[in-house]
């Protein structure tokens, strides 16, 4: 298992008036977001007890602790939420964090090291796993779905990444 900590949501913004932050929850099961204990940014500064008001688009109305006007909580905008793994429970076999895949080899389907996984990124539109190629040059995206990714083996230490194929692959063919 990789890392101390794990991202458990981020700050989407300020939400009404009484210093409301949005929060979108990365967690499993959403409202879980709170459930950890404090939160903390990424770089370590700043740390919140977190009290979910209500459900709203694309996640929940929060209250922070130290957040009282609309405009401090603005400018967390983009804040990343992280917890200690310590408190989060195991996950169940088959599942696993997006934490534990930073580092792992990526392979092809006939086994042919690619490259290391470098992070996986959460977006509305559907999951993706960057690795940075062994060859070098700009890292890649992958769509994170069974199709793309068939095999995630924490234990093992290794992801296969079967990408689909490119419109230029396509018409080559």
């Amino acid at each position: 298992m990789s890392g101390e900590r794990v991202c458990v949501g981020a700050i989407a913004g300020a939400f009404g008036v009484r210093g409301e932050a949005k929060v979108k929850s990365f967690t499993d099961e959403p409202e879980a977001v709170a459930a950890y204990g404090p939160l903390e940014s990424e770089d370590r500064t700043r740390r919140f007890d977190i009290r979910l008001v209500r459900p709203v688009k694309g996640g929940f109305a929060a209250r922070l602790s130290g957040i009282a006007t609309r405009e401090e909580a603005e400018a967390l905008k983009g804040t990343r939420l992280y917890v200690n793994r310590a408190v989060l429970p195991a996950p169940e076999e088959d599942e696993f964090y997006y934490a534990d895949l930073i580092g792992l080899a990526v392979e092809d389907g006939d086994g042919a090291h690619l490259g290391k996984v470098k992070a996986v990124h959460e977006f509305g539109a559907g999951d993706m796993l960057e690795y940075v190629p062994d060859a070098g040059g700009e890292t890649v995206l992958v769509p994170f779905t069974r199709e793309a990714v068939p095999v995630v083996d924490v234990a093992a230490g290794r992801v296969v990444v079967d990408p689909p194929a490119t419109d230029e692959e396509e018409t080559e063919s």
